[in-house]
């Protein structure tokens, strides 16, 4: 895959395409759960990912029944299945139409309502002041230049002691390419619509168009949105050089709305 004019204007349609193609082709965080998941989630037994294999602590949860979630970027019927059978209010919002497509199945399949959403997270959120008493956000922001506007969304749609548990890539492992993991080979920030040479490097493996981000951007910055820091957490990316090393690269973060 050759990415080609790639600017700001238009990399969030390269990577909904990009996203599209992993769904079809069996991506793991595309695949939906299955209906006997479902079922285990409505009596009791279930768990949620936001980072590559640590599973979100229960704690971090409230009483779901009737809370308004929303699953930002966060497609693909993995989540919003097992709030909705915990009876959360369920809408999802991401750009990758398979990914919208998989919640509509899952929700039709098992009978619960769900709005989906299609739209650009790098843009101001189409929802109201308040709307929300939970934000659900899987790793996903790496696909955007700019997350203190995400912050910023985030804390504007939640009301009051509302809860934003976020997935965050810490960037360290975009110091590394995939054809020589051991060795480091890339600069920080990664960022593709400033070097032309990182974007080969993604179109080789048709990796979409994907940006590093500091702790002072993931972390620091929904303080500086406003939001309190509850808990957090480190995880690996469940294989690989640096998991075979024990090198945490991403970060879950538990934050409320003051």
């Amino acid at each position: 895959m050759e990415y080609t004019q790639v600017d700001r204007t238009n990399y969030a349609d390269m990577n909904a395409d990009a996203i599209d193609r992993w769904c079809d082709a069996g991506w793991e965080w595309g695949t939906p759960i299955t209906h006997e998941q479902y079922l285990a989630a409505k009596e009791g037994r279930w768990e949620m990912l936001l980072t590559p294999t640590r599973s979100v602590p229960r704690e971090w949860f409230p009483p779901l029944a009737g809370k308004k979630v929303l699953g930002l970027a966060s497609g693909g019927a993995q989540q919003m299945p097992i709030f909705a059978a915990q009876g959360a209010v369920c809408t999802v919002l991401d750009y990758s139409p398979r990914q919208l497509a998989s919640e509509e199945a899952v929700a039709a399949r098992e009978g619960y309502p769900i709005e989906t959403v299609r739209a650009d997270m790098a843009k101001a959120l189409p929802f109201s002041d308040g709307a929300f008493d939970l934000i659900f956000h899987p790793v996903s922001n790496c696909y955007i230049e700019d997350v203190s506007h995400v912050w910023r969304e985030c804390h504007r749609i939640l009301k009051p002691g509302g809860l934003l548990l976020a997935g965050l890539d810490n960037g360290f492992a975009y110091l590394f390419n995939e054809d020589d993991p051991a060795r480091v080979q890339n600069r920080l920030p990664f960022n593709p619509l400033k070097d032309p040479a990182l974007l080969r490097e993604l179109a080789k493996d048709d990796s979409g168009i994907q940006f590093s981000h500091t702790l002072d951007e993931q972390i620091r910055g929904q303080i500086q949105a406003g939001f309190s820091l509850l808990d957090l957490y480190e995880d690996t990316d469940g294989q690989g050089f640096l998991h075979e090393h024990g090198v945490p690269t991403f970060w879950a973060t538990l934050a409320v709305k003051r």
